[in-house]
């Protein structure tokens, strides 16, 4: 069992978030939000709020922040506060007040009088079904619109047709927030004409490169700490507050803190869409998939920015069938806009497949998991990149004996008054690298660091470095110091796609190869220790491999011999070519139980279990509450969360009180296992992502299980009592 190295930080209180940060003079912003859904903004009268006690800057789009256009390499054109008059949703910031104290600027913007010219606002997704657009899904090169078909087959209509079994239905699944624990926040300084920024992100050099090219600086100006995140989920890959925290902070001359309050959260950051999807199925009666269609709607703002990939991120790769067509459009809505949030596509999209899946299987009165078994895909359909790994089968066959699979029937059971039901569903997410390079350090006395600018929101990977680390360089795992978290360290360790610890672990793998290397030189220079021997590298030390009695020296000894202090040197990897040869995703087997009350319809989850294979897991404590938190994330969209937006366009329940979340009683034990089968054609290391896919297919696990206790099908969620009570 491995600690996580910022665990006791965690839970003694003593990490220090982004607005733990205390600065001398620190000034702090609060952000005023439109309250329509659209139109203009036709005059602020500031006057009152300026003459509020404290208030030292009132921002608004007639006296803006001067801020310059960026195109993120991450996310495209970032939008930035307060430069024109248009309100695309309600809850849009349109004005930025510093004052002396938080509850001084929360105050004084209060007193903002602001008018509208005000125009019709489209807020409604089914309303808007009928006028939807083909659209670009987001992280895809593919087209909206693509189809494999056998060959003699005009159109996906026609497959259907010769089907012998066929299923069609329309899912639903509710726009979601990212809930991080710590919300949107960030602390500015200015020194010298050089910034610093503190504010929870994703991958620190990305948001300083932002921030750069926002305030028209040079790169090496701006530095962006983040050393600890509380939680992140796809929602912090930028920072709007520390956008105007920088501009404001240089405008005023000291520090300054913005801070979103939860409310603000909700529409002042991104969320994940809403989504309609309709799935038919064409089978032959032993169960071989013949046809599939994945049709699917994402609510988006009116400039079409994120599209939440449903088709494409799932029935385009899981399932092998001769014929497959999938299309994607968008519904333009005045609403908050929409981002990455985790399993982007895979998380919705999975609820409808294997939903769809689950409703064939009792077409054909056949068992769920050998159904999913039978078109288990080598490839995608259509492709000759075969997977470079992939162990479903085995992960269905673990999962069906641990979770007593043998014992379900089709029609649940009755435990006095609850109705039983089990369910599963195959969960998948692709398997990715990005560019990372990651920097290790030796030091003289016997201990090295390895650090890298990326993130650890909670994710492990801080104790992956640490871990990947101490195996490079064959030392304790106590010797290694992690770093991440700062912009001006290595750039690498995106914590996004599932990708940190295969970009990150290898380019590890790479630096200690290479400070080793120089060790070696090192000790074998003319002024070395080892000068004219054939040397070794173990164990933290330098032998002498063609003179057995010469005693070893460690490390740190070859550095004080020599006159250094440290050794360091980095290490860069990226995707190589043999992701031009094969697929890469991992896999996992869901499985779910749950109890329905006959009476008040109320449904409990008793049961949950994940099997999964995601190559070689490097630390299983952490992968294992990783896995974990996607599941319970699986349960809560299946029965608990969703954005609710009233005709206006007002998010109603934009808080944690109102925004449903499950609580420890919502949760049973949850049952993680591992079929580990290391990936080396993905990266050396043999690891693939396991971040997002522990929340693949949980929701549809969970709607299968009470279809199975109750027989009722629930096609959208989060699913309601109301959903399973007879007319």
């Amino acid at each position: 069992m491995t600690a996580r190295p910022d665990a006791p930080l965690k839970v003694t209180g003593s990490a220090t978030y982004a607005l733990d940060n205390l600065v001398d003079r620190a000034a702090h912003g609060f952000l005023l939000l439109s309250t329509v859904a659209h139109g203009e903004v036709a005059s602020m009268d500031v006057d009152a709020v300026r003459s509020a006690p404290g208030v030292l800057g009132v921002y608004t789009p007639f006296e803006p922040l001067a801020l310059h256009p960026v195109t993120s390499p991450l996310l495209g054109p970032m939008w930035l506060p307060l430069q024109d008059t248009n309100v695309t949703h309600h809850g849009q910031p349109i004005g930025f007040v510093v004052a002396e104290t938080f509850e001084q600027a929360r105050d004084a913007a209060g007193l903002a009088a602001v008018t509208y010219e005000e125009r019709q606002a489209a807020t409604s997704f089914a309303d808007g079904l009928a006028s939807a657009v083909d659209a670009q899904p987001a992280a895809s090169e593919a087209p909206p619109s693509l189809s494999v078909l056998a060959d003699g087959v005009a159109s996906i209509e026609d497959a259907l047709d010769a089907s012998d079994v066929t299923i069609d239905a329309t899912y639903e699944t509710a726009p979601q927030n990212h809930a991080a624990m710590e919300p949107h926040s960030a602390v500015a300084v200015w020194a010298d004409g050089e910034l610093t920024v503190y504010t929870g992100n994703q991958a620190s050099h990305l948001v300083a490169a932002d921030l750069a090219g926002a305030l028209g600086l040079p790169a090496d100006a701006v530095q962006v700490r983040n050393p600890v995140v509380g939680g992140a989920f796809g929602g912090k890959a930028t920072s709007m507050p520390a956008v105007l925290a920088a501009a404001a902070a240089r405008e005023l001359g000291r520090p300054v803190k913005a801070a979103l309050t939860r409310e603000q959260v909700f529409t002042a950051t991104a969320n994940r869409p809403a989504t309609v999807q309709r799935i038919a199925l064409g089978a032959r009666r032993d169960g071989t998939l013949a046809a599939v269609r994945h049709d699917s709607w994402s609510s988006a703002t009116p400039d079409l920015g994120f599209i939440e990939p449903t088709s494409h991120g799932t029935s385009r790769e899981w399932y092998r069938t001769e014929n497959l067509a999938i299309s994607q459009k968008a519904v333009p809505l005045n609403i908050p806009p929409a981002t990455f949030m985790r399993a982007p596509g895979e998380g919705p999209g999975s609820f409808a497949l294997e939903s769809a899946i689950d409703e064939l299987a009792v077409a054909l009165a056949m068992d769920p998991i050998a159904l999913r078994t039978r078109n288990n895909s080598t490839a995608p359909p259509g492709e000759d990149l075969q997977w470079s790994s992939k162990h479903l089968d085995e992960c269905f066959e673990v999962g069906a004996a641990r979770f007593g699979w043998e014992r379900r029937s089709p029609d649940g059971r009755v435990e006095g008054d609850w109705l039983v039901g089990m369910g599963t569903a195959t969960a998948m997410f692709p398997g990715l690298r990005f560019p990372a390079t990651v920097g290790v350090t030796l030091h003289a006395d016997d201990t090295a660091t390895v650090a890298a600018s990326g993130a650890d929101p909670g994710t492990g990977l801080l104790g992956v470095l640490g871990i990947v680390g101490a195996e490079s360089l064959d030392l304790d795992r106590d010797r290694i110091t992690p770093l991440l978290g700062d912009s001006r360290l290595p750039p690498g360790g995106l914590s996004g796609g599932s990708t940190a610890t295969a970009s990150a672990g290898s380019a590890t793998m790479v630096a200690a190869g290479t400070v080793i290397e120089q060790l070696l030189a090192l000790a074998t220079a003319p002024d070395g220790p080892f000068h004219g021997r054939e040397v070794g590298y173990a164990d933290g030390s330098v032998h002498a491999l063609d003179d057995t009695d010469r005693a070893p020296m460690t490390f740190g000894e070859v550095l004080r011999s020599t006159g250094r202090d440290s050794l360091g040197a980095t290490g860069t990897t990226a995707p190589g070519e043999e992701m031009a040869k094969h697929s890469f995703g991992s896999w996992g087997a869901q499985f779910c139980e749950v109890r329905v009350h006959r009476l008040t319809r109320e449904i409990r989850v008793s049961r949950l279990l994940g099997v999964f294979d995601a190559g070689r897991i490097i630390n299983p404590q952490a992968a294992r509450s990783q896995l974990m938190g996607g599941m319970i994330w699986g349960v809560s969209a299946a029965l608990h969360e969703g954005i609710e937006f009233g005709a206006d366009g007002r998010v109603t329940n934009r808080d944690l009180a109102d925004y449903l979340l499950p609580v420890n009683a919502d949760i049973p034990d949850v049952d993680v296992r591992f079929v580990e089968h290391p990936d080396t054609l993905l990266s050396d290391l043999g690891a693939r992502g396991l971040g997002e896919i522990g929340l693949v297919g949980m929701a549809a696990a969970v709607a299968n299980a009470v279809h199975n206790a109750t027989g009722v099908r629930v096609r959208r969620i989060p699913i309601r009592l109301e959903d399973l009570l007879e007319d």
